[in-house]
């Protein structure tokens, strides 16, 4: 059997998960939550052998699931984590792997009705594997190939350092301040961002706004 805490604030949604795993010779429900900090104390006070939780939860109804499974690595490193998604979020998937991909499954809600898929998820992270939703994969990969479709891809690790502080807003002077530069370094790093940009015929606070444009519209 393998032990399963489920965290779920949706009423109606978090029953009906339970009926269907109750319905499975290997699954054991010992615990349910529907926020945060119910999760944390399930899971800490009783480590089970994999964590089934929602993606967003109270109070936030942000990323709660990422920030617990984040959280389990270092308090209960050999409980498994299954998070479930209403979208196929790259980012949301990328956090829950930042520290690894063992014992991490990320799976959309859609899933949750095929029972052999979700009961195979719980299986797999609860021995140190690993489940990406394939709707999630295909959602990574289309990500990966705008970035390096993307001018920016270009920028050295320095000029997308120097643009990120552009797109706070901030002068060349403070910019070199934050980062240690003279304002000359700045002011060459700058033009060389502008050169890669495309954007070296235009005046200087336009290429500046496009510049910015460019780095918000993939870095958000």
């Amino acid at each position: 059997m393998i032990k399963v805490v489920l965290a779920e604030d949706n009423y109606l949604v978090r029953e009906g998960i339970v009926r269907l795993l109750e319905a499975h010779p290997e699954i054991d429900i010992v615990a349910t939550c529907d926020d945060f900090d119910s999760l944390v104390a399930a899971v800490e006070d009783d480590p089970p052998q994999v964590v089934l939780t929602d993606i967003r939860m109270p109070p936030t109804d942000s990323d709660e699931g990422i920030r617990a499974a984040a959280r389990f690595r270092d308090t209960v490193p050999e409980v498994g984590v299954v998070v479930l998604s209403q979208h196929d979020e790259a980012e949301y998937a990328l956090a829950l792997l930042e520290r690894g991909s063992e014992g991490r499954a990320y799976l959309l809600k859609e899933r949750v009705s095929d029972l052999d898929q979700l009961v195979g998820a719980i299986a797999a992270v609860s021995t140190g594997g690993s489940v990406i939703d394939p709707k999630v994969v295909e959602a990574l990969v289309a990500a990966r190939s705008r970035a390096a479709k993307s001018p920016i891809s270009a920028l050295t690790p320095r000029e997308k350092e120097i643009l990120s502080e552009m797109a706070q807003g901030k002068t060349n002077a403070a910019i070199a301040a934050t980062l240690f530069l003279t304002e000359r370094a700045v002011e060459k790093h700058i033009n060389s961002i502008f050169s890669k940009l495309q954007l070296s015929g235009e005046k200087d606070a336009h290429r500046r706004v496009k510049a910015v444009l460019l780095f918000l519209s993939e870095h958000g």
